[in-house]
């Protein structure tokens, strides 16, 4: 048996292309999900939706219960587990990061006691190996993006969204913090009635308290006609990746996960601050930030204010190619070989220990 933690919602589109391959081989997969008051409906619809075998669970303690319990061959997490150290000579651990950005968690939650660790690109693997030279790492890829590249994701009914097949597709896909979403101008969908644009948030943005106005604002931009926002039991970004011609983001995973399919990418460079990170205090933002965040600045064409959205946009759908180049350079380093067989590599490993 392999078992997957799922402490986050966003966990289970990295997760899934593996139980997949899994499966295909004979093998039982398991997954311990904790319950999520604000993502419940998202759990549910996606358990359903995958039949996937879960077990619930509140926190770690009762997650570490089930793991001494089941003494599956291998435990596959999404973040740090702290009680990793007690599943030692019980279950092997592996640890498989939600994405592929910019942010410093990808590089310190390597300090877990987690024994092995699946990554994407021999950059990220040497980087890695200099900061934690005791532990294993191995590149396998970014396993996400496999349904995608393999064909098996076809996209979304675009006319069943209330959306016209005839349009180019915007993908706005911004993170919860730092965000693009408080800058935007309010009637910015105006400026494209003759795009369908998609809405697909962090599902922060639309279930805690602190990004409230954020919510507001998307709500209000799907008021649109040609505006459809996803719902937050959508949490999968791959069937509006499939779909868009263009993706609209900030810093986040899903700009360079974009850019690894050799798709335009607008990167809006204007963001909203909390005061606690502005000023004296933005030593906290450049902490947040890893510092490789301005090393991939041309991945992307970049929108400096909102009001250079458009131009940008459009001349991006116009030629898509233009950052061709730079965006296959990138993707080596980020995301390591897409050829749609990361989670076959993966599997490999898995069954060889």
């Amino acid at each position: 048996m392999i078992c997957f933690d799922v402490l986050h919602p966003y966990y289970l589109p990295q997760y899934l292309p593996v139980m997949v391959e899994l499966q295909s081989r004979g093998e039982k997969v398991h997954f311990v999900i904790y319950r999520n008051s604000a993502q419940q409906a998202a759990l549910d619809f996606i358990v359903e939706q995958n039949c996937l075998e879960v077990t619930w669970v509140d926190d770690e303690t009762q997650a570490l219960s089930i793991y001494l319990e089941l003494k599956a061959k291998w435990v596959i997490f999404g973040n740090a587990f702290h009680e990793a150290k007690k599943l030692v000579g019980v279950s092997r651990t592996a640890l498989m990061e939600h994405g592929i950005g910019p942010k410093a968690i990808y590089y310190t939650v390597s300090k877990s006691d987690i024994e092995v660790r699946f990554v994407e690109g021999q950059y990220r693997l040497n980087r890695l190996q200099q900061m934690y030279p005791q532990k294993e790492f191995v590149d396998t890829g970014y396993a996400k993006l496999d349904p995608i590249v393999q064909g098996t994701e076809q996209g979304l009914d675009l006319p069943a969204l209330g959306l016209s097949a005839d349009k180019k597709t915007i993908l706005y896909a911004p993170t919860f913090y730092p965000s693009s979403i408080e800058s935007m101008d309010k009637q910015w969908p105006n400026d494209f009635s003759d795009y369908n644009i998609i809405l697909k948030p962090h599902y922060f943005s639309l279930t805690k308290p602190s990004y409230r106005k954020q919510k507001q604002l998307l709500e209000y931009w799907s008021t649109f006609d040609n505006v459809y926002l996803a719902p937050t039991e959508h949490i999968n970004l791959l069937p509006f990746m499939a779909t868009a011609d263009v993706l609209v983001s900030d810093a986040s995973s899903a700009l360079f996960e974009f850019a690894a399919l050799d798709k335009p990418v607008v990167w809006c460079d204007f963001y909203h601050l909390r005061w606690s990170y502005r000023g004296i205090f933005k030593f906290r933002f450049k902490k947040r930030m890893d510092t490789d965040l301005y090393r991939y600045a041309d991945v992307a064409a970049h929108a400096e204010k909102p009001k250079a959205l458009k131009a940008v946009i459009e001349h991006q759908l116009a030629e898509p190619d233009s950052f061709a180049a730079q965006r296959q350079k990138y993707t080596e380093e980020l995301a390591g070989i897409v050829d749609g067989q990361c989670s076959r590599r993966i599997v490999d490993y898995l069954l060889a220990e």
